[in-house]
């Protein structure tokens, strides 16, 4: 069976000899070398704005509940709400390229 060639380009190496006058014959070093991209993927602006803001608002709501600056008293909830928003500013995140 055939070896299945890799869809990148391998990097080439030319051949150890004595001469150097002679043509050079190239082989392949074995090592990947990725496809350049097409285009370069950028993010909206609105995308780490969305992340800090998220990150943010998630800590002012834990920070608040544990200093009584929240209505009502501390409360569950709000700790809740507080790590909910974190976690939205995580995954968020994880799309900024």
């Amino acid at each position: 069976m055939a070896k299945k060639q890799p869809k990148g380009r391998t990097t080439e190496r030319p051949s150890k000899g004595a001469g150097r006058t002679k043509a050079r014959t190239t082989q392949p070093s074995g090592r990947y070398t990725p496809p350049t991209p097409k285009t370069v993927k950028r993010s909206p602006l609105w995308l780490p704005v969305l992340m800090f803001a998220l990150l943010g608002c998630g800590l002012a709501v834990i920070v608040g509940n544990y200093l009584g600056l929240l209505p009502g008293e501390q409360q569950n909830r709000y700790l809740l709400i507080g790590l909910v928003e974190i976690a939205a500013g995580f995954i968020v995140a994880t799309q900024y390229h």
